[in-house]
C-alpha cells in the first residue's frame, strides 16, 4: 500500500535558508562585534583594580618584586582594550580583544610600548608581582559576551526570517 504525502511550504523554507546563509557572515560579525565590547567593558574594570605603589628598585633579599606605580596604571586605563579588525573566512568571523596596537607612552622619560607595560603587569616580572587583570577579565566576561552574540545573532535571524 503506497501512501501519498503532500508538503506544501519547502520551497518557502529553502529560500529562507539562502537567506540566512548569504546573511550569516555579517550576522555573525555583528554578534561578534556585541561580545567583543563587553569583553572590552570588562578588561577595563579589570585594569581598574590593578594594585599600585609608589616606585621602588627591588632590594634583595628582602624584597625581590614591587608593585606597578601609579603612573603605569593611569597609561594602562587611558589606553584602554581594543577590538581588532574582523577576520572573514566563509561564514566564520574571528577578532580579538586587547592591547596589541596600543601605541607607546611616555614613562620615567622614555617611550614604552603600552602592550609591555599590560604584559609585565598582567604576567608579572622578575621585579614585578604579576596581576592578571586580563585573564580574570576573560574568565568573568566570557558567559556575558557568549549570551549577547547568542542574542544578538538570533535576534538578526529572526528579523531575516520574518522580513523575508
Amino acid at each position: 500500500m503506497a501512501i501519498t504525502m503532500n508538503i506544501e511550504g519547502l520551497a518557502e523554507l529553502s529560500e529562507q535558508l539562502a537567506q540566512l546563509g548569504e546573511k550569516a557572515q555579517g550576522v555573525a560579525a555583528l554578534g561578534l562585534y556585541e561580545g567583543a565590547g563587553i569583553m572590552v567593558e570588562e578588561i577595563k574594570r579589570g585594569a581598574d583594580t590593578i594594585r599600585t605603589e609608589e616606585f621602588h628598585y627591588a632590594v634583595f633579599p628582602a624584597v625581590t618584586q614591587r608593585l606597578p606605580t601609579p603612573e603605569e596604571k593611569a597609561i594602562v586605563q587611558e589606553a584602554g582594550a581594543g577590538i581588532a579588525k574582523f577576520q572573514k573566512n566563509g561564514s566564520e568571523v574571528n577578532t580579538s580583544v586587547g592591547y596589541r596596537n596600543a601605541g607607546y607612552a611616555e614613562l620615567k622619560g622614555k617611550s614604552v610600548p603600552i602592550p609591555k607595560i599590560v604584559n609585565a603587569i598582567n604576567s608579572g616580572t622578575s621585579f614585578m608581582k604579576k596581576q592578571p587583570f586580563v585573564r580574570k577579565a576573560a574568565t568573568s566576561g566570557a558567559q556575558k559576551a557568549e549570551a549577547a552574540i547568542t542574542k544578538m545573532i538570533e535576534q538578526k535571524f529572526d528579523e531575516i526570517i520574518n522580513n523575508k
